[in-house]
């Protein structure tokens, strides 16, 4: 079972932050887990202010695939979602119309077994597998400590987002 090192540094999986500016037609590919997701769809805060910066920057392209999607329509029905979305006043569908909007979708041919503690969050690698991606950001542990995966970087939503506020860059 492929495993790679926990935290790899800088450039070691693919992506190179300290890069003034992406080569031409070279965009910085990133899947955002479910948790996340979540978050920054329902709330403002670092999550948010991420998707945000994915919309409006040209080098940054969101990628994710029809199961990760169906993961976070399930979620958005749970009663913590069902309660938020009635104080910001969407429903399930227009958050899901919005999210669609954002993302470049990739179907996934083969799903890699690769974190032990939770089978859903191999969608996630597959879906950036297939997308050709440079990142993956979540806040789920089992992802997080794997660090990388075939030269895709798994950080958190902080860690990303403060490199681009510090550099304007991914």
């Amino acid at each position: 079972m492929p495993r790679s090192r926990p935290h790899a540094p800088n450039g070691a999986c693919g992506w190179q932050p300290w890069r003034r500016s992406p080569p031409p037609r070279t965009q910085v590919r990133i899947v955002i887990d479910t948790n996340v997701a979540l978050s920054a769809l329902l709330w403002r805060g670092t999550p948010y202010r991420l998707l945000q910066a994915l919309r409006q920057r040209g080098d940054l392209q969101l990628v994710s695939s029809p199961t990760l999607l169906e993961e976070l329509s399930d979620v958005l029905r749970r009663p913590v979602a069902a309660k938020r979305l009635a104080i910001i006043g969407m429903t399930v569908q227009e958050v899901l119309a919005d999210y669609v909007e954002a993302v470049e979708w990739v179907v996934p041919t083969d799903v890699p077994r690769v974190v032990l503690g939770d089978a859903d969050d191999d969608h996630v690698i597959a879906a950036a597998v297939a997308g050709s991606a440079t990142l993956i950001v979540s806040g789920d542990g089992d992802l997080l400590s794997i660090g990388s995966y075939q030269r895709i970087c798994i950080v958190s939503a902080r860690d990303i987002l403060a490199r681009i506020d510090a550099k304007g860059k991914a």
